[in-house]
């Protein structure tokens, strides 16, 4: 949370630079820019709010936590970068009908591009903590940062082409470019976090990571079928069906069922797992084969 707070804090200070910029230059490319910015910072509290939430401990209404909270702060930061999207369309629209000169075009490149470099710092941080906590919430809050430096970078160009050039239509351009990329990133995000609510399947990936640990330390079973994962924030629940012998005694399946736990723990970190055993006549011969 104290993260995703910092991030609020450093959108506000990237907005009024770039907020500073549009009203110096009256340019539709870096009025795209801080609109997006604007955007950022309401995902920010989003994110601060889902890691809130996430935190909670599970409860009997929520035996599983509250993890999935992320995702869902995930999928409202996404609908919130389309609306940018679409209403940064319309202003470029507007002014590729009624084109004017930049005013002090230069000096808000130069605040645009602090901004950017802002945006970028922070992005680069926001990565490395996300994968580390496994937090959706501040991977879609580096995200948005990320896509923010692309068209930031992309919006200075188009400024400086247009004092260059003195072609007026080349800012809505731009403004209509960068639209396109927000448009695109938050259609992406919907998708991936909608996936997370839906208890979407991890990578092949993932599974075949999975599949091995159970073969290597299921010594003593027949067979792991029946496996299905989902995942709930930082937290991936896995289970499946463990076929030992008949005559096994309970406390020899036990065991086999703690080696593979903990090497499955080693192997993944937040995985949470759940092992049924069944006898030898349940085999299905698929899945992971161990003997």
């Amino acid at each position: 949370m104290r993260i995703a707070g910092a991030s609020m804090g450093i959108g506000v200070a990237v907005f009024a630079l770039k907020a500073a910029a549009w009203r110096l230059t009256g340019s539709a490319a870096l009025y795209s820019d801080a609109l997006e910015t604007v955007v950022n910072i309401a995902a920010s509290g989003l994110a601060w709010w889902a890691l809130g939430v996430a935190a909670r401990p599970a409860d009997s209404n929520h035996p599983y936590g509250h993890d999935k909270a992320e995702f869902l702060a995930a999928v409202v930061e996404g609908v919130l970068i389309v609306v940018a999207a679409l209403s940064i369309l319309q202003h470029a629209w507007l002014t590729f009908a009624h084109p004017h000169a930049l005013a002090a075009p230069w000096l808000g490149v130069v605040l645009s591009l602090a901004a950017t470099a802002v945006n970028l710092g922070w992005a680069t941080y926001l990565f490395r903590v996300a994968a580390r906590v496994r937090s959706p919430a501040l991977r879609a809050d580096g995200r948005h940062l990320m896509a923010d430096v692309v068209t930031g970078c992309g919006v200075v160009a188009g400024v400086s082409l247009v004092v260059l050039t003195g072609l007026l239509w080349i800012d809505p351009v731009v403004a209509a470019a960068t639209a396109a990329y927000v448009l695109w990133s938050g259609m992406h995000l919907i998708g991936e976090s909608v996936g997370g609510l839906m208890d979407m399947a991890p990578t092949d990936g993932t599974l075949e990571r999975i599949m091995a640990v159970v073969k290597a330390e299921g010594k003593g079973a027949i067979e792991a079928h029946e496996l299905r994962t989902r995942q709930a924030g930082r937290l991936t629940f896995l289970q499946f069906h463990l076929v030992v012998p008949g005559d096994m005694r309970v406390d020899e399946a036990h065991d086999i069922c703690d080696r593979i736990e903990a090497a499955l723990n080693a192997e993944m970190a937040h995985l949470v797992v759940n092992i049924h055993v069944e006898p030898e006549h349940k085999a299905k011969h698929e899945g992971a084969l161990i003997l």
